[in-house]
């Protein structure tokens, strides 16, 4: 890669390495990109997807160094991606090859994303020894089995909720993305007492304002069925989750869902950025001056690495979520008043916050 290319987005953070891999005999192609070791080794998902970019894995990882620093965990950031089809019967072998690949990678720890789960990262334990979100057989704290990252999301709302006094019994909540942080994050907020009225995957959203039966819907999905299958609510086309009136909305799938070009169609009090990337800065700018709260993802959708990091320091699955509850409940918190006092964005308030420690360890720090 040229380092023309490379400098395009590099800055005072990193990246540190970025890595192309290509292994002709399984046709495997991937990507990883350590971004900033400072807080200590990168801890940061491996994704799989036919259409991602070295950019967006950059991206990616960045949001894994603000975020591990805005949480107090030791790591640092990084992200890998397969690009492929997560359907693949290749799955396996591509998965196994690429822990092979990055084997002498030491300072990068994989975990589960999207197209990967637990037993993706069981293949990755046993080629190199090195995971986190393993199964439970393994010793470890399978984020989506637990609903980790949902959780984290639920704990936000809890805090945001509170501080706009807005309350979550009834609340009308849209899930963008019905994979396991849409269907944890369903999960948790239902606990709550909040009303899912909309859910989408890759092909349709489902809409009922009296709210959709979540329980079966996840059998539904559990099966491998697709939403549009579901004989309940109103079957729309994918996109048409992104206009739905709401009091919540949870985008939980790929990055910029949101655009300064469509953000008019958002209609929603709060946005609980599930996924990561989800809202492109200057959308984001354009939502709060709109009056909408936005919780961006390094804070709304921690939960997941810290419970990496729990598993991966030989915490318990108690331990690990008392952590999330304490954590993103301060942090979402610090993120409202910091945006009330002193006037930022909230993506801006949030990137100050992670910063901060961050330029500290590098030996950087400048009052922000």
């Amino acid at each position: 890669m040229s380092a023309q290319y490379v400098d395009s987005f590099a800055d005072d953070l990193g990246p540190v390495k970025i890595l192309h891999i290509y292994e002709p005999k399984t046709q495997l192609r991937a990507i990883v990109v350590v971004d900033n070791l400072a807080m200590g080794p990168a801890i940061g998902g491996c994704r799989m997807a036919t259409d991602v970019s070295t950019r967006e894995v950059f991206r990616l990882a960045r949001a894994m160094t603000l975020k591990n620093a805005l949480n107090d965990l030791p790591y640092g950031g990084g992200k890998s991606a397969i690009i492929g089809d997560a359907g693949s019967d290749q799955k396996e072998a591509w998965v196994r090859e690429f822990a092979r690949s990055i084997r002498h990678l030491e300072e990068y720890i994989p975990g589960p994303d999207m197209g990967t789960d637990e037993q993706s990262m069981a293949w990755v334990q046993e080629e190199i020894g090195r995971a986190v979100g393993l199964p439970t057989a393994l010793g470890g704290l399978p984020l989506d089995e637990l609903g980790a990252t949902g959780f984290g999301v639920a704990v936000a709302a809890d805090a945001a909720s509170e501080w706009m006094q807005m309350p979550l019994p009834d609340a009308r909540v849209v899930i963008q993305g019905f994979g396991n942080v849409g269907r944890a994050a369903a999960r948790f907020m239902l606990e709550r007492g909040a009303r899912i009225v909309a859910v989408s995957d890759s092909e349709a959203t489902l809409h009922d304002a009296s709210g959709l039966d979540i329980p079966a819907l996840m059998q539904h999905v559990g099966r491998g069925e697709k939403l549009a299958a579901a004989k309940q609510g109103q079957v729309l086309q994918r996109d048409a989750a992104l206009g739905i009136d709401c009091d919540i909305f949870i985008p939980a799938a790929r990055p910029d869902v949101f655009t300064e070009a469509n953000q008019h169609l958002l209609k929603a009090t709060l946005v609980l950025e599930g996924a990561n990337i989800p809202i492109t800065h200057e959308a984001a700018r354009v939502l709060h001056e709109r009056g909408i709260v936005v919780i961006p993802d390094i804070i709304a959708n921690s939960g997941g690495v810290i419970c990496a990091a729990a598993e991966f320091g030989g915490r318990t699955r108690e331990e690990a979520f008392d952590a999330i509850r304490k954590t993103v409940y301060r942090n979402t918190t610090r993120l409202l008043k910091r945006v009330r006092e002193r006037k930022q964005f909230p993506h801006d308030a949030a990137m100050k916050m992670a910063r901060e420690p961050l330029l500290k360890k590098m030996g950087l720090y400048a009052n922000t």
